[in-house]
């Protein structure tokens, strides 16, 4: 069985390599290659495209490099047509990934889509797109696999693979010795995100808004896990610039999670990772001008962040924007370190969150679903005596 895997950006390489080593488990003589990155070549995916050259955000900023993307949607065509793989498997990176989705499927390889496009929130005109070259969606939202079958696109609800992914590996106490922290500090969690654009948007703010806080509160410590797209030099440059005694980490993110008080995340993935593990976090969102404003055009939803989305209402505070200020910052900052009240609503609320997502085992089912149709088109192949 021969897997081929698409993801552009970090969190797909995360899931993808969750995948990649569940199929290994189960199918031990399966062959995987593809684009992605560091996470997916550790879990036995031959990289033919590192992800790390990718990272650009909003419509604005894909448009400048459309070439590029041009050339690697024609290298990855190449690519699939030499190796003839028996499934693509397309996680995330929708922009990028329709359109590969459909080059495999005009070559008659089929396609999963994981982590797919959220038609639920905009572009419902990609749910048509999808039923005509997707083999079958793993979807990980309920109302999103209704969403898909609504368009006739074939879809399994697989559930949340966060669900299997983050739990911490010590114990409180074992991860405040790991990470050499003082019982006596209060701890602050800093996600900018995956993107080297997105950091370089978020963390300055941030950072300005721990200062002020700071003023308050003189014995917080400040921790930064190291997206592995982003290289710890470019983190250290923007870090050294203010009176903030921030840590870079490498490893060990949830039982980072686990310690710590309070997060100032990038929206994206990372909150629903501190829903999961129960950490009140403030959502921070920010885009061009251009982009933001035609998104505000094509999004119907309410909550940009995902654990708002999937409770309905607001449970973590979201800055959107030119709200992304120091000192909107500092002020939620200062709130959820000192309103006891509101940290255990908040804490309370995110227990609803991850209630809502169902179960463990969607690793799993990702896994044996892929090789369901990997073995159907290897056996169709053979019978038209292909292979």
């Amino acid at each position: 069985m021969k897997v081929m895997f698409s993801a552009g950006e970090a969190s797909g390489d995360t899931h993808a390599a969750s995948v990649a080593k569940a199929l290994k488990s189960i199918y031990p003589d399966v062959t995987m290659f593809g684009m992605g990155g560091s996470r997916m070549a550790e879990a036995g995916v031959q990289i033919v495209y590192d992800i790390k050259q990718l990272g650009y955000i909003g419509i604005v900023e894909v448009i400048k490099h459309l070439p590029s993307f041009f050339k690697l949607r024609t290298f990855l065509k190449e690519t699939m047509v030499r190796e003839r793989p028996d499934v693509l498997v397309c996680v995330d990176y929708p922009g990028f990934n329709m359109k590969l989705a459909k080059v495999a499927h005009d070559l008659g390889i089929p396609v999963i889509y994981y982590i797919a496009p959220t038609i639920w929130a905009w572009h419902r005109s990609r749910g048509k797109d999808i039923a005509k070259t997707v083999t079958k969606v793993a979807s990980i939202f309920p109302f999103e696999a209704e969403a898909y079958r609504q368009f006739g696109v074939e879809v399994e609800f697989v559930g949340h693979p966060l669900l299997d992914i983050v739990k911490p590996a010590m114990s409180y106490e074992e991860g405040l010795a790991y990470f050499h922290m003082e019982p006596n500090t209060k701890r602050v969690l800093l996600m900018p995100g995956s993107r080297k654009q997105e950091v370089l948007s978020l963390l300055d703010r941030m950072l300005a808004g721990a200062e002020i806080v700071m003023a308050k509160h003189p014995n917080l410590a400040f921790y930064l896990p190291r997206a592995h797209t982003i290289d710890k030099t470019e983190l250290e440059s923007i870090t050294k610039k203010y009176k903030v005694p921030v840590t870079i980490t490498e490893d060990q993110t949830y039982d980072l999670m686990q310690c710590c008080d309070v997060c100032l995340a990038a929206s994206g993935t990372a909150t629903l990772e501190t829903a999961l593990m129960e950490l009140p976090t403030i959502l921070l969102y920010r885009l061009s001008p251009i982009t933001y404003a035609l998104g505000k055009v094509l999004v119907n939803l309410t909550h940009v962040g995902l654990p708002n989305i999937v409770a309905g209402r607001e449970v973590i505070p979201e800055l959107l924007q030119g709200a992304v200020t120091p000192a909107n910052i500092a002020k939620e900052l200062n709130s959820l370190l000192e309103d006891t009240k509101r940290r255990h609503t908040m804490i309370t609320d995110l227990r609803s969150v991850r209630d809502a997502l169902g179960g463990t085992g969607a690793v799993v089912r990702v896994a044996k679903l892929i090789a369901t149709v990997a073995q159907a088109n290897r056996g169709a192949e053979e019978m038209n005596g292909k292979l």
